[in-house]
């Protein structure tokens, strides 16, 4: 009686105490939860691949995320059944021949601005574009210099002019949406400071092109006139060559992608890219908010001063 009575009185301090104890926490900078360049073992399964750049230099912490981003579309994909994300760190591959073998989609999510490592390894997206691969850019990937500027609209039917090109942040609410497969799903999100990118260059007459979200900067000024398409800063593109492409210009801060509705607009679209068939309820977009800002960057509160964009540099081996 007695032993059984000092066993429960220990079993009660031992759970009392447990609901006391904080939750581990968990190291924002901690990247060692998402396998790099890890291939599919199955041929079945709808090869996505993830290019996330470098760390975003000149934005603080928080913004401009790029393996942060890249790794939330790998946890978001993972919960599609028949697909395989892979994950590629620093800008490009370490093995292109492989993690692009059978690729179904790449998506590109870096700075822009001449930075695009799409510009160093031209070629190789060319033949991706060729072979009907479906090429997404996120944010100012987009963003490609004068001259190249053609090349980057055949790949994705619109881009980022410097000499045209508008940008700004204001937050934005977002309710209603055209029908599309990207679409379904979609419950209205608001985005906060967020980095649009607007009057984009398109092909000539939009063929091909879907708008599907488009806003106006609030502080532009009365005697602005813009174009139906001034404001478009997501679109989706069926190319002449059979592939898709998508453009999704916004992706400046990370917190925004804790909005389901903009999530699943994403992964929505990621998955069209690369020809698998979404859901009529939209993709699967599960996740616990406390795991929104992992596999972050270590960078400053506060951007430091930024230099011009470097020009690319001598074009290495594909």
């Amino acid at each position: 009686m007695r032993a059984g009575l000092t066993i429960g009185t220990c079993v009660l301090l031992i759970a009392c105490l447990s609901t006391r104890l904080p939750a581990a926490v968990q190291d924002p900078y901690d990247k060692s939860n998402v396998p790099i360049e890890q291939q599919p073992t199955d041929p079945a399964l709808a090869k996505i691949v993830l290019v996330a750049g470098d760390a975003g230099t000149g934005h603080p912490a928080g913004d401009h995320e790029h393996f942060a981003g890249c790794a939330l579309f790998y946890r978001m994909l993972k919960q599609t059944p028949g697909v395989w994300p892979v994950m590629v760190e620093n800008g490009w591959p370490k093995d292109p021949k492989t993690t692009f073998e059978n690729a179904r989609c790449v998506v590109f999510y870096m700075d822009g601005g001449g930075k695009q490592t799409t510009l160093l390894h031209e070629e190789r997206v060319n033949k991706l574009a060729e072979a009907g691969v479906g090429i997404v850019h996120v944010h100012q990937c987009i963003d490609y210099p004068a001259d190249k500027v053609p090349e980057a609209i055949k790949w994705l039917g619109g881009a980022y002019h410097p000499k045209t090109g508008a940008r700004a942040h204001w937050d934005e609410t977002f309710a209603v949406f055209p029908e599309h497969p990207v679409t379904r799903g979609l419950t209205p999100f608001k985005l906060i400071n967020e980095g649009y990118i607007t009057k984009l260059t398109f092909v000539d007459g939009m063929k091909g092109i879907t708008p599907i979200l488009a806003c106006h900067n609030p502080k532009a000024k009365p005697t602005d006139k813009p174009s139906e398409t001034d404001g478009v800063f997501f679109f989706v593109y069926e190319r002449p060559d059979g592939g898709r492409s998508v453009v999704n210009t916004g992706g400046h801060g990370h917190k925004n992608w804790g909005e389901s509705g903009f999530r699943r607009l994403m992964i929505n679209s990621i998955l069209w890219a690369a020809k698998v068939e979404v859901p009529a309820g939209g993709a699967k977009v599960d996740m616990d908010p406390a795991d929104l800002m992992q596999n972050m960057e270590k960078k400053p509160a506060k951007a430091p001063a930024t230099k011009p964009a470097a020009k690319p540099a001598a074009k290495p081996a594909a």
